[in-house]
């Protein structure tokens, strides 16, 4: 997603630790942490709750440099925001490849450029981040599609045989795509190109938000075939269905007109009036399928508890054989902006938006983009 104002870089970083003890006694007093909404369906993952200390886990670093390809020298590639993770778990380790923005550019919506960084964690909590990027344009088949913009809004998952599959937004400033990389060891990918392909009667559509269905193997979240299929939920706006056999090219679901088929539309007076948009891979479970999704909230139609704009994260139950057939959509978001750090950043309307879900020590580990600014985490039983 394309969110927010001017940059923020060193005010907001210092702004946020000062307020850190503040949130931490309040929380303690007040029992602030937990998500609100209605009790959780039996199927649906949570309730989350935030931990007492420590978010954001990431923030931008204004002196982080990096050599650029294109640019042929250092740009501070993650001086504005750090947001918009996706999750791994390697090795016993939490991975997470996080959305960084440079300084350069306009300030104004996507006048950044963006790249991936790599951060990585023993506890889930506590990162090391790398000190440069890991994904990023360069002068490759791909830097049409990527250059100036960047590379957006990872999701990734595991293939079955071990590959990681990464789902990202392309962006050059004048149309955006899912592009679709692959990488043995999170650190060397290989960029395969848009996940619709670049000929055909999808070669121009403007698509984004692509989550992979898995499911839980070995204590882990592989990618799951359903029929012999692998499936991805994609799209803002509405949500959408594909399907591919490999896990790199991938063909849309149609209707009977030709047209992708939408499975989940926006709904008036709830958090995803606005439109729902596609939030980490997908799980496959006994009940079902669980979509972790984010609704944007309508200015004039929206739920009024949560505030125009902003972004709340939920959940929808499909068919575990028929992954597009919508089985139960609660009235209310699992996690919302409610933190100083979900509300003060670049998109001030606040965002808990929800990109990377891992199984790990037993318990699940949400990570979310806050006010497209910072990273944070929240946890729930298994």
């Amino acid at each position: 997603m394309w969110l927010g104002r001017a940059g923020i870089g060193k005010a907001y970083t210092g702004a946020v630790k000062k307020r850190q003890y503040l949130v931490a006694v309040l929380i303690t007093l007040f029992g602030w942490g937990g998500t609100q909404g209605q009790a959780p369906e039996a199927w649906e993952i949570g309730p989350f709750t935030r931990p007492a200390t420590g978010n954001p886990i990431l923030g931008p670093r204004p002196a982080s440099t990096f050599s650029d390809p294109i640019l042929h020298g250092p740009v501070h590639w993650e001086a504005l925001h750090a947001f918009n993770p996706a999750a791994i778990v390697r090795n016993g380790h939490v991975f997470v490849l996080y959305r960084a923005e440079d300084d350069t550019g306009a300030m104004e919506i996507g006048g950044h450029t963006s790249r991936l960084g790599l951060a990585e964690s023993a506890d889930g909590f506590s990162f090391t981040r790398m000190p440069e990027p890991v994904f990023f344009p360069g002068n490759d088949a791909q830097k049409p599609r990527e250059w100036p913009g960047g590379v957006e809004d990872p999701r990734l998952v595991e293939a079955p045989d071990g590959t990681y599959v990464l789902t990202y937004t392309q962006w050059n400033r004048v149309t955006y795509s899912v592009g679709i990389a692959t990488s043995p060891d999170l650190l060397h990918w290989t960029k395969c190109g848009p996940a619709f392909g670049s000929s055909g009667k999808y070669a121009d559509l403007k698509y984004k938000s692509a989550g992979i269905v898995t499911q839980v193997a070995d204590g882990r979240l592989i990618a799951a075939r359903i029929g012999g299929r692998f499936w991805m939920y994609w799209g803002e706006g509405a949500v959408h269905l594909a399907t591919s056999s490999d896990l790199v090219h991938w063909k849309p679901v149609e209707d009977a007109a030709g047209a992708p088929i939408e499975v989940l539309r926006p709904r008036a007076g709830h958090f995803d009036s606005s439109f729902p948009e596609v939030g980490p891979p997908p799980i496959l479970t006994k009940a079902g399928i669980v979509v972790l999704y984010n609704g944007k909230n309508a200015e004039q139609s929206g739920d009024p508890k949560l505030g125009a704009n902003a972004y709340a994260a939920g959940e929808a139950l499909f068919e575990g054989r028929d992954p597009a057939r919508l089985l139960e959509q609660p009235a209310a978001p699992v996690l919302e902006p409610e933190m100083p750090y979900e509300k003060t950043g670049q998109y001030a309307a606040g965002t808990t938006f929800a990109e990377g879900l891992v199984l790990f020590h037993g318990q699940w580990f949400l990570y979310y983009g806050c006010a497209d600014s910072f990273v944070a985490v929240v946890t729930a039983k298994r």
